[in-house]
């Protein structure tokens, strides 16, 4: 392989794998109201009028915003306009705390805050206007979460990038012909120094996984796993630790906990769930620095690599296809690197979890991580036996790029409508 598709590679783990604070949707419109803040000053807010894509709605409605203790598209709104810094990407709240908090939820109980949804067709938008007495400023963001395309002062435009209506963004790398091989023989051979920034996923993920299992995040998951061990109701194996660890860190993340998460392709669950299950057996295995490091550059590249076959958003929980990604690493790690073993797993996982979908970002996606973690090993399981889904069974064809393409086109097209009729129920549901 070439060194320039190796280049690509690396390009495209540091563009997508990134330190997030909280759950990326809401946390892209407190982006927004900061950079607003920014652009305002300090004055008194009057108001804060916010507007975002369909599915950007449904991914911030249930979701708990870190240090709030609240959930929901407001609050992240108005925290992003009292503290945010807008120069900290998706970590834009990392400075909050109890202050800031009482004077965030101040402009919602004085109805200053307003959140609806645009009518521009993006999967994946937020615009937010503050209004003070003397100035007036909005800002846009569309097709990945912290991609500012417009900035507005007092109706002047000072920065915009054009937005092409129904059409995705130039991403800065070019994954057009890679492949599960390919990726395999990067990950295997590139210079350990090329890819040693993926130890940080493990650090950072492992440390919100901990979190989770130590505080009451959200449904607990991980935790109430952990309780029924002493009880017997289930077995202490590697699979079991697995899923604990893995939903550990979900509950945490989307229970409100101020740690960052490492993210995958715009979301810290993908992040969790391409983390945590190779970490859970690479410390099984005691494995090496250098075999943990290639393991976590394999699990969130064929993540990031199956992600770009459909859109950011979608009716398919997305934590399905970052613990595919898993299914690699750990494959990698248990298959004495065998390409044969990933490649089956994957096929297998295909079958067993596309039919997942997203129900927007709650404090339960932690037991769609756990089910999604449970997957990936089983699939593991299966193909260390030489067995996976053939490819005469439902989405899966004889070989893993063709069922990765079967399954970007059920995502890209056959589950529009289902996506729609979330969206709709969700909202609908909010409004009784």
């Amino acid at each position: 392989m070439s060194q320039m598709v190796w280049k690509e590679y690396i390009k495209a783990l540091k563009n997508e794998v990134k330190p997030a604070l909280g759950c990326t949707e809401p946390i892209s419109l407190a982006l927004a109201t900061a950079k607003a803040r920014s652009v305002v000053g300090d004055e008194e807010i009057l108001s804060i009028v916010a507007k975002v894509s369909p599915n950007l709605m449904k991914n911030g409605m249930g979701v708990t915003v870190p240090g709030t203790g609240m959930k929901g598209l407001a609050i992240a709104a108005a925290a992003g306009a009292v503290c945010g810094d807008a120069e900290a990407g998706l970590e834009v709240l990392k400075n909050i705390n109890a202050d800031h908090v009482a004077v965030a939820k101040k402009l919602l109980d004085d109805n200053r805050v307003s959140v609806s949804i645009a009518d521009i067709d993006k999967v994946l938008y937020s615009e937010a206007e503050i209004k003070t007495e003397n100035h007036t400023a909005r800002v846009c963001i569309a097709d990945t979460h912290t991609k500012i395309v417009r900035i507005e002062k007092d109706g002047e435009v000072i920065f915009e990038e054009p937005i092409i209506e129904g059409k995705g963004h130039t991403k800065p790398y070019d994954l057009t012909g890679a492949s599960i091989a390919d990726i395999h023989d990067f990950c295997t051979n590139a210079p350990l120094e090329d890819i040693a920034f993926m130890k940080d996923a493990e650090t950072i993920n492992n440390a919100l996984s901990v979190e989770g299992l130590t505080n009451d995040y959200g449904l607990h998951i991980g935790k109430t796993m952990m309780k029924q061990l002493d009880k017997g109701f289930i077995a202490q194996d590697l699979m079991t630790d697995i899923m604990i660890r893995t939903s550990a860190g979900s509950d945490a993340r989307m229970g409100g906990a101020t740690l960052p998460a490492m993210s995958n392709s715009g979301s810290g669950n993908q992040g969790i769930s391409a983390t945590m299950p190779v970490v859970v057996v690479a410390d099984f295995l005691k494995a090496s620095e250098e075999d943990r490091i290639r393991a976590q550059a394999l699990s969130h590249l064929v993540a990031v690599y199956i992600h770009n076959t459909f859109p950011a958003l979608s009716a398919l929980c997305a934590t399905s296809t970052a613990a595919m990604g898993a299914a690699a690493g750990m494959g990698w790690l248990l298959g004495d690197k065998k390409l044969d073993v990933i490649n089956d797993a994957i096929c297998s996982m295909i079958d067993d979890v596309s039919g997942i979908i997203c129900d927007g970002a709650a404090n339960s996606c932690a037991m769609k991580v756990s089910s999604t973690a449970n997957s990936a090993f089983k699939a593991v399981i299966m193909a260390l036996d030489n067995v996976r889904v053939t490819g005469q069974e439902g989405l899966v064809s004889p070989t893993v790029e063709e069922s990765i393409r079967n399954l970007g086109s059920l995502v890209s097209d056959g589950m529009k409508q289902t996506d729609a009729q979330i969206i709709k129920i969700m909202i609908n549901k909010s409004q009784c």
